[in-house]
């Protein structure tokens, strides 16, 4: 049977590649591999549901107990039990098993030498296992074959499934049980890593709304009704009582002195968005608000106050720190001075609803949205598993506003409400993203994964020695094979809760974040910010999921975290990689120029080719014509019985000149009239290349 787990990764694991049986049809020639492929298949398809459906563990029996006569041993008693593998271990009978022969056996194969029963092993615990073996049994002699190498003697003829016992130290046990929070953990990465983008991405949430009404309702008035009547009347008497006296105030009353300043401090805002007819409708209708003067010298006095203070005594958390700085820099640039601010528009309408966003602030609201943006896209870089396949791209998408350097903490620098849309906007995007990550992470965790163990032994019971004496055993942590497999034994009481929250979470898509809709016309009606510097609870049905995925019921094993190393890249190395890209584009550049040269001078040795093959006859004639033509008078060209070819080359133009044709008697030279012509020399390719020179 193989053995390997079919994807060309080889090794050892107990995953079944494939599973192929034999087919017989009548005339078949059966042999040995045929019949040992039925086998093969059968056993394997039982180790796979043993292994899928049961898992590891004891099915019945196996009680360990002491020996009845003491000493060394214990007894096991009859029973059944599963290995990772899937493999059958049954013990028929029951066995008295030496444990102390057992000990001294693993101290021998670890020593590599006997060292004798010494006994020492006082308060030591060791477990007891039991392991699957299998023997060949019933030797036979096969009958003679046509092989050409015959098996020599007798060949096993059953394979008898057996057992044996091995200790163990007692922590050397494999815990095949699996608490579905592992699989989460391995998908989020380190819980303080997440939790910091959680966290910046919910104060982030508190804030979506109020950016996208401020960026759309620039010159809109906020509605002022009974309830900011209340809390403008119960801020502006507590801050009487107490904003006063001198010196900073302790870190509770200080937190409660911030919250008063940030409630009253919205009402004022709201009253100042309206015009000089508006804000008499408002004082007419709320008599409170004709001391509006006196709100806003007892937000100033408590300001001063909270100034003088020490913020991170009175605020340990930073993210709600920067909020509680916000909240008195704003009050005292928008709400203080008579009249409010009428040059910061938007930054009034943030306070009118209780959100006030300094210059601090929204710094670090950019720096927040880059940290979630780069958290997901590593998350899903690192683990490549999502439901939703286009989160990524998304992800990647998000329109995130470039930093900005860390201002000053009572910088009152204005934004644009372009910023603010483009804010609200990237938050929006990455908080729905953020929640689709998280929502597929956990319903992940509710498919079991596929075990795939190489610890074949089954822990029967933990024994402790004294000596040489087995003084007590303990059955009570061993797995056991449960109804499902034993893999999720441990939390079936939660399963049912789960699959209750998957229904409503896990198949649907997360909804994105919608911006609040106003009115065409007349007040802007917002509910004013309530907890924002209290606790920020998690609430629904995915913070319920998560609590029951991550927090352990009473006895079950907690999830295992993953610990995760952070590398830093010296600024050495970022400066040699940034020269190493500037040498690759300039190599690049180089590698294009000198193909284009190639190119060039193949197309150029083409033509050449081509007028080699057009001019080969005519060119080659017209330069030995040429080299005649220059060579001296009667020198021989070539062979002697083609000597005189020169010489009536060299006369034919002077004949021609003096009116001869060519070719009759020369005065002082060659035949007299009543001689005979001498026989005509044979042309050479000379003389065919004069010839051809004469006619052109």
């Amino acid at each position: 049977m193989r053995t390997d787990c079919g994807c060309g990764c080889g090794g050892d694991a107990t995953r079944t590649s494939a599973f192929v049986r034999p087919r017989f049809f009548a005339g078949q020639l059966l042999t040995e591999d045929d019949l040992s492929l039925l086998v093969d298949y059968t056993t394997a398809k039982r180790r796979l549901h043993n292994r899928s459906l049961y898992g590891p563990g004891v099915v019945c029996g196996l009680t360990v107990t002491c020996a009845p006569c003491g000493g060394g041993a214990v007894t096991v008693q009859p029973g059944h039990a599963l290995d990772c593998a899937g493999n059958d271990i049954v013990v028929p009978c029951a066995e008295q098993v030496d444990v102390r022969a057992l000990v001294r056996e693993r101290r021998t194969a670890a020593l590599g030498t006997d060292c004798g029963d010494d006994c020492d092993d006082a308060g030591r615990r060791y477990g007891l296992y039991v392991r699957y073996r299998e023997l060949p049994v019933e030797p036979v002699a096969p009958y003679a074959t046509e092989e050409p190498c015959a098996t020599p003697g007798c060949v096993p003829s059953r394979v008898q499934e057996g057992f044996h016992f091995v200790v163990r130290c007692d922590d050397d046990g494999e815990d095949h049980r699996h608490n579905p929070g592992t699989r989460l953990l391995a998908r989020v990465g380190d819980l303080a890593r997440a939790d910091r983008a959680r966290t910046r991405d919910r104060r982030l949430g508190r804030y979506l709304d109020a950016l996208f009404t401020a960026s759309s309702a620039t010159g809109r008035t906020f509605r002022f009704d009974a309830s900011d009547a209340r809390r403008y009347a119960a801020s502006l008497a507590w801050l009487r009582d107490h904003a006063g006296g001198e010196g900073p105030p302790p870190p509770p009353a200080a937190r409660e002195m911030t919250e008063h300043v940030r409630a009253l401090a919205a009402s004022v805002a709201r009253y100042d968005t309206h015009d000089e007819a508006g804000q008499e409708r408002l004082r007419r209708a709320y008599p409170d608000l004709a001391g509006v003067r006196e709100a806003r010298a007892a937000l100033g006095a408590a300001c001063d106050r909270l100034r003088s203070g020490d913020p991170e005594a009175a605020w340990p958390d930073p993210l709600r720190r920067t909020l509680a700085r916000a909240v008195v820099t704003e009050t005292a640039a928008r709400a203080v001075p008579d009249g409010g601010d009428p040059d910061a528009p938007l930054e009034v309408r943030m306070l009118a609803q209780g959100t006030p966003l300094s210059h601090a602030l929204r710094a670090e609201f950019r720096a927040d949205l880059a940290l979630i943006r780069e958290w997901l896209l590593g998350r899903l870089d690192q683990t490549g598993e999502t439901g939703d396949c286009r989160l990524r791209a998304r992800t990647a998408a998000v329109d995130v506003p470039p930093p900005l350097p860390a201002p000053p903490s009572d910088s009152t620098a204005t934004a644009t409400a372009a910023e603010f849309r483009q804010t609200a906007e990237a938050g929006a995007a990455l908080t729905a993203a953020l929640r689709s990550f998280l929502t597929d992470a956990a319903c992940a965790t509710l498919n079991p994964p596929c075990g795939d163990s190489t610890d074949t032994d089954v822990l029967l019971a933990h024994v402790e020695l004294d000596g040489c004496e087995v003084v007590r055993v303990c059955s009570a942590t061993r797995e056991q094979v449960l109804p499902g497999g034993s893999a999720y034994g441990e939390w079936l009481p939660k399963l049912y809760r789960l699959r209750e929250l998957a229904e409503r979470l896990c198949c649907r898509p997360v909804p994105p974040h919608d911006p609040p809709e106003l009115p065409p016309d007349g007040d802007v009606a917002r509910p004013y910010a309530q907890g924002l510097l209290g606790d920020w609870p998690r609430g629904g049905d995915l913070e319920e999921m998560l609590s029951l995925l991550l927090t352990p019921a009473p006895g079950e094993t907690p999830p295992k975290a993953l610990h995760e190393q952070v590398y830093t890249t010296p600024a050495e190395v970022t400066d040699s990689l940034r020269e190493l890209a500037a040498l690759r584009a300039r190599v690049t550049e180089l590698t294009t120029a000198l193909e284009g040269v190639r190119a060039e001078l193949g197309s150029a040795q083409t033509q050449v080719a081509g007028l080699r093959r057009q001019v080969p006859e005519g060119l080659e004639a017209r330069l030995a014509g040429l080299e005649g033509t220059a060579g001296p008078a009667g020198a021989d060209s070539g062979p002697a019985g083609a000597a005189s070819g020169p010489v009536d080359a060299a006369a034919g133009p002077a004949d021609a000149s003096s009116g001869h044709a060519g070719g009759g008697p020369e005065p002082g030279g060659g035949p007299a009239p009543d001689e005979p012509a001498p026989p005509p020399a044979r042309r050479t390719r000379s003389s065919r290349g004069r010839k051809t020179g004469e006619t052109s």
